[in-house]
Formats: C-alpha cells, sequence, structure tokens
C-alpha cells in the first residue's frame, strides 16, 4: 500500500469528498434488482461491469456490477456473484432497523406522492413519520431485503449543525463511559439521559429560548 503524503495537512478537495459516488451491495437476484429500481424507484441503470477477478483484492471469482443513476450523479450500486452464500444473520433485530439508504426528495408532497406510489407497487410501507428536522417513509428493497427510506427536509439546516452535533456526541460518550466505569447499565442510563434531555428540550420550546440558562444535559 503506498504510503501518505506526509506533507498533507489533511484530506485534499477543500477537507471533505464533494458527492457520494456510490454504494454497493450484494445482490442474488441481478434481474430482480434491475427491475425494481428501474421500475419502482425511477433509477436508470447506468454502468455495468463484467468480470472473473475482483481488482482491488485479486480474488477470483466470476461477477456482474451494476449501478444506478439518482439526479444529482452519485449511484446505487450491486455485485451479483453466481455461487456466493447468503450472508450471516445478523444477532439483533435492530440491525433491520439502523442498517438503511435514503433518498432525498424535494418537499412532504413528494413523500406522500412516493408512499402512494409504493403502496400501488405492493410495496408496503412505514410512515409517514415526522422526525423534525426531516420527514421519511420507510420500505424494504423486495428483492434483496434492504431497508430503503425516502425523505425530504423540513428545516434548512437539518444537516448544518456541526457544533450541536459535536456537544450531543460529547455528552453521548461521557454518559456512556461513565456508567460502564461506574458498573451501572449502560443503556439503562442512556435512556434516563434522553429522557432528561427531552424534557429539557420540551421545556425549553414552551418557554422560549434563554441564553442565560446554561444547557444542564447538554
Amino acid at each position: 500500500m503506498s504510503q501518505p503524503n506526509a506533507t498533507l495537512s489533511g484530506p485534499p478537495a477543500q477537507g471533505r469528498p464533494k458527492m457520494l459516488n456510490h454504494l454497493a451491495y450484494v445482490t442474488h437476484d441481478v434481474e430482480g434488482t434491475v427491475d425494481f429500481y428501474t421500475q419502482v424507484m425511477g433509477m436508470p441503470m447506468v454502468s455495468t461491469v463484467i468480470g472473473s477477478r475482483v481488482p482491488s483484492t485479486g480474488d477470483d471469482f466470476p461477477y456482474f456490477h451494476v449501478f444506478f443513476r439518482l439526479d444529482d450523479g452519485s449511484t446505487l450500486a450491486f455485485f451479483e456473484a453466481p455461487g456466493l452464500p447468503r450472508a450471516n444473520p445478523k444477532g439483533h433485530p435492530a440491525y433491520d432497523i439502523f442498517d438503511h439508504l435514503a433518498f432525498e426528495a424535494d418537499k412532504p408532497e413528494d413523500i406522500h406522492a412516493w408512499a402512494a406510489w409504493l403502496l400501488q407497487n405492493g410495496v408496503e410501507i412505514t410512515g409517514p413519520t415526522d422526525h423534525g428536522i426531516i420527514l421519511s417513509i420507510y420500505f424494504r428493497d423486495p428483492v434483496n431485503d434492504i431497508r430503503l427510506e425516502i425523505t425530504c427536509p423540513l428545516v434548512e439546516d437539518w444537516n448544518a449543525r456541526e457544533d450541536a452535533a459535536a456537544r450531543d456526541l460529547r455528552d453521548w460518550v461521557e454518559v456512556k463511559n461513565s456508567a460502564a466505569e461506574t458498573g451501572q447499565d449502560v443503556s439503562e442510563a442512556l435512556l434516563k439521559f434522553i429522557a432528561a434531555r427531552d424534557a429539557e428540550q420540551h421545556d425549553r420550546a414552551v418557554e422560549g429560548p434563554d441564553d442565560s440558562l446554561p444547557r444542564a444535559s447538554r
């Protein structure tokens, strides 16, 4: 592996990747996958690769690699490798909820239109769910059993809250580590922390902002 350039003080390109190029999954049915993403999701199939050896690792097995494009130019990709065994089952049902891929729509009306379209095509949905900052529906890719989401922002700064995100991470890690170090149940400690945090946020919303008050649980 090549060594990083020692003169660089941070990542190139202004410190961040410019966009998502692709996210790739394994499929055991590439034809069904193409049908779902082109016919139901409306994402054109824009590129394919057929190979007998994985270029990055040298592993020898035949594969078909397919890409579907979103409007911003980013893509969702799948590999089919015949004979590949199914992935090991997840150890907890939360993995089937937390592991998901979210697509963005422009406005709440689009979310409701997508919900109707998916139901019309026999795809069960959950939602719409109002998360405060985004509105979402959830459903599963019926071919590959991937949890998918279509969401739209409800506030302009939903993905530009760096300071609040840093505070939340600090508080979460402090509570988690403190519980572990003192022999408390970590999940229980986190639930108490979340309840206190939610109550504080509710009180602030009712009373209105007061910059003189400390952020007790943040």
